[in-house]
């Protein structure tokens, strides 16, 4: 693998100062009729001009001369460098990559829809450009493998897997931070590096969005009829422990079984109760 190497070339105001000074001396030497002399030093001044450089700001330009890696200038500013080296572009600046929407299964199974924004940037250029054929479409095709994976890791949610302590819907931070160091390793080759990666789509997939959507439905019910069943309880215990000690009426065993069933009956109800006034007795 190659190793990135930082160089600083000379200023190039010098060396467009020296080619502007031969060409004009070039073009005197031909207006004297000095025709070798002139062509040469017009040669040498078109020579130079191809070794001027313009570095951007997020800008890098690796360098190369006859198949050999030179290094990477990314200081900005105006440079001038040996005008037969090979001069490519890189940008150092951050890249958003809205990744599509992926159908996969999730760790029990369920096919689900799934896709993350990745925000990376290039941090050595010469891995960037010499190890991996083309570093922009490895990141698509490394990014895409890498949610596929988290996807297969995680359930969608602890309705089937109740032991899951992380899942892909309520596990936001922790999903995106393991997505996060799993694209870092697998870009580490291309030399790049991620800045961030989080879930933007998470969806059951269409043939099995209705039916999930109900058992969410009924597991919301259930939770609420548990909590509505707990609190009637208490209620019937406190109404019973303060008559008892208030001694308003003595109750027994078959009053008090009554008076909880009428009581359970009216607060657990999920239709106002009509209320009946008994005007006999338990017994007849």
């Amino acid at each position: 693998m190659n190793s990135e190497k930082i160089i600083t070339p000379t200023s190039g105001y010098g060396a467009m100062g020296i080619a502007a000074s031969l060409l004009i001396v070039g073009i005197v030497c031909l207006v004297m009729e000095l025709v070798v002399p002139g062509a040469v030093l017009i040669i040498f001044a078109w020579l130079i001009l191809p070794g001027l450089i313009i570095i951007n700001p997020s800008q890098s330009k690796v360098l190369t001369l006859f198949g050999n890696y030179l290094g990477t200038v990314k200081q900005d500013g105006f440079f001038w460098v040996n005008p037969f080296t090979i001069k490519k572009t890189v940008s150092l600046k951050a890249y958003n990559v809205n990744g599509q929407q992926l159908k996969v299964n999730d760790k029990a199974g369920n096919p689900i829809e799934i896709a993350a924004v990745i925000v990376w940037q290039v941090n050595d250029t010469a891995k960037a450009l010499f190890d991996v054929e083309n570093y922009i479409q490895y990141v698509n095709i490394q990014s895409e493998s890498a949610v596929r994976h988290l996807a297969n890791s995680f359930p969608y949610d602890n309705y089937e897997d109740e032991g899951a302590r992380i899942t892909l819907r309520d596990g936001a931070d922790e999903v995106s931070k393991m997505l996060e160091d799993e694209l870092n390793q697998r870009l580490e080759r291309a030399g790049i590096s991620v800045v961030e990666a989080r879930i933007s789509h998470l969806a059951y997939a269409p043939e099995i969005a209705a039916a999930m959507l109900q058992r969410q439905q009924a597991s919301a019910i259930i939770a609420a009829r548990r909590l509505i069943v707990e609190g009637a309880v208490g209620i019937v215990e406190m109404a019973l422990d303060r008559l008892a000690q208030k001694n308003v009426v003595e109750l027994d065993e078959e009053r008090k079984a009554a008076m909880v069933s009428n009581l359970l009956v009216v607060l657990c109800g999920e239709r106002n109760v009509t209320p009946v006034v008994n005007t006999g007795t338990l017994y007849h």
